[in-house]
């Protein structure tokens, strides 16, 4: 399939237009079609293994997620449909419906026999939804109630309480449209809501259930269902609720996409990839956005071709398990072959009518582009730091504690690191852990664990974590231009205790990555190799050792992640006075900030 002029006087920064969205779509589209069951009711991806809930249930949601991006298609050309992709679909939603749960070559599973089944009913519904007229409507009595039958048990309470409350909410909101046990699915409406409401922290964030998770899933899952449900349901106060709650949040999210293109790489479920798109696409679909159309285009454009260029699809044009090409470390054991295809909501944009500005106006540069950046967002415990000489991002986490470590075991690299940049890491494995403060034991790093926040500021964010019995670490960051205070005050370590100081894990070709000693360590770096990073091979961090004395240790150092060429020395980048727990820190433009470390009483948290 050809692919359209670039159109760089409409689109300087990407030089795609709608056109590109269009192809793209098709191409996804048509290359999975290799792989349908000979009803169409499976799509049964090629991939190393299957998910944990085995291979059925990996070709419904091949089939479903890629009915999604079908539907979006579609719908955003108003029932136009060149390459017959709905009447794919329409053939494998009677295959997939006509016997479930039978063993053959094309039934889906129940739901009460594969919870996973609930996941993609939500993409399934809202499939039906937004191609109601060319699909639901033109099909048979038969199959529209097998239909129903199969997503019926959908509208029961979640099985797994965090966003899958979203997928009965989904469902329920198509069947509202249809007419289809309308009573039933209003009260599942509510009950969906209403759970997620208790996980509401303000200022645009969600946590993903009671364990403070904070992630993409905010973008692609929290907000993403209850607001596309209030635009396509025309209910005004849900929208009203739940719009102004999005633009929130995108007016802290749009900071976490590189000049590049790149999100940044945190939390779980990372193989979806620009899905991250969807939340920026939902705020111009409903109005609710801080974004101007043109910076809207720009990040989603970006994002998408980041990581097309970077080889996120194969040579049979198939999405792969991983960020640019495959990297199984990123992968969930809940992740099948076709869980990427969720990369799908990426595609809300073509919801836009053609005409909109989102896709006639000029791009325009995201934050990362145009000035140095500091955003806290206090309910999730994060600080966000951008530069635009480089267009880097970096987040620094004293938030998160969706980490599910217990004694002995290791720290989701995916939410326990200090920081996280949208060019480096995170290390896996048996690889020293980037960007970390540990203990050292035995010869071991002790983990990180829960971390509990301990305030945030205009330039700070601090936590406190447990990695020991009896040891408490208050660990704060302050940053301003590309530099980095990293201060650790470590409490109730025997005296001796050695530490270690990890930075950035830097590929050969990646950012320069520096770490300097302030306070309590030994003067020099050591650097320690920790292999392949989802960034690429070779990668390596720096460090830094030093050891507890007394109760209370206080351990400082300077860390800058930069790819300004030639950068200078981080030592100076700042000078660092302390005086007891009272750090004073003037900045290299002559700027002077304070960062008091004390331990809060953890009753006090």
């Amino acid at each position: 399939m050809p692919t359209p002029p670039e159109n760089r006087e409409l689109s300087p920064y990407t030089g795609w237009t709608r056109a590109h969205w269009e192809a793209t779509a098709d191409r996804l589209l048509l290359d999975v079609r290799p792989f349908t069951s000979p009803g169409h009711g499976l799509i049964d991806l090629p991939g190393p293994r299957p998910s944990w809930s085995g291979p059925r249930s990996d070709g419904l949601e091949g089939w479903a997620r890629t009915f999604l991006l079908a539907a979006l298609r579609v719908a955003g050309a108003h029932g136009e449909d060149p390459h017959r992709h709905l009447d794919r679909y329409a053939a494998g939603l009677t295959a997939g419906t006509g016997k479930p749960g039978r063993d053959d070559q094309d039934s889906w599973p129940l739901m009460a026999d594969t919870r996973q089944a609930i996941v993609e009913s939500a993409s399934i519904a809202l499939g039906l939804r937004l191609t109601r007229p060319w699909l639901w409507d033109r099909l048979d009595d038969r199959t529209r109630q097998q239909a129903v039958d199969w997503l019926l048990p959908a509208l029961g309470p979640s099985p797994v309480d965090n966003n899958w409350w979203l997928f009965g909410l989904t469902v329920a909101g198509f069947l509202q449209d249809a007419g289809i046990e309308t009573g039933r699915a209003a009260a599942t409406v509510d009950r969906s809501l209403a759970r997620i409401e208790d996980w509401y922290l303000g200022d645009g964030w969600y946590s993903d259930g009671d364990n403070r998770a904070f992630d993409h899933y905010n973008a692609w899952a929290l907000h993403f269902y209850p607001v596309l449900h209030a635009h396509l349901a025309g209910d005004r106060e849900l929208l009203d609720r739940y719009g102004p709650r999005l633009r929130a949040h995108l007016d802290a999210y749009v900071h976490l996409f590189d000049s590049n293109g790149a999100p940044v790489p945190y939390g779980r479920s990372l193989i979806y990839r620009f899905a991250a798109a969807a939340a920026p696409w939902l705020g111009t679909l409903t109005g609710h956005t801080p974004l101007t159309p043109g910076a809207t285009r720009r990040l989603a454009s970006g994002t998408l071709r980041y990581f097309l260029d970077r080889g996120a699809t194969d040579e049979r044009g198939l999405l792969g398990l991983g960020w640019h090409g495959p990297y199984p470390p990123l992968v969930q054991e809940y992740s099948g072959p076709g869980s990427p295809y969720w990369a799908s909501k990426g595609f809300l944009g073509l919801l836009l009518p053609a005409g909109h500005p989102a896709w006639t106006d000029p791009e325009e540069p995201l934050p990362a582009e145009r000035t140095d950046t500091v955003r806290a967002s206090a309910p999730a415990g994060l600080l966000v730091q951008t530069t635009a000489a480089d267009g880097l991002v970096r987040l620094h986490n004293h938030g998160s504690n969706h980490v599910h470590s217990a004694p002995g075991e290791e720290d989701d690299p995916g939410y326990a690191r200090h920081a996280y940049s949208t060019r480096t890491g995170p290390t896996t494995g048996p690889a020293p852990a980037d960007n970390h403060f540990a203990l050292i034991v035995d010869g071991k790093a002790t983990t990180r664990g829960p971390a509990v926040p301990a305030g945030t500021g205009p330039d700070r964010a601090a936590s406190l974590h447990h990695p020991l019995p009896g040891v408490r670490v208050l660990s704060a960051t302050l940053v301003h231009g590309r530099a980095e205070l990293r201060a650790h005050l470590v409490l109730g370590a025997p005296e001796g205790t050695p530490v270690r100081q990890t930075g950035w894990a830097v590929t050969p070709d990646g950012p320069h990555a520096q770490l300097h000693p302030v306070h309590g360590y030994r003067p020099g770096t050591t650097e320690l190799p920790t292999g392949e990073t989802l960034q690429g091979p070779g990668s390596r961090t720096l460090a830094l050792h030093g050891a507890t004395h007394g109760p209370e240790s206080l351990f400082v150092a300077l860390a800058s992640l930069t790819a300004e060429p030639d950068p200078a020395p981080a030592s100076g980048l700042a000078n660092v006075r302390v005086d007891g727990h009272l750090l004073t820190v003037t900045w290299q433009n002559g700027t002077t900030a304070h960062l008091a470390l004390e331990a809060p009483d953890p009753e006090d948290l």
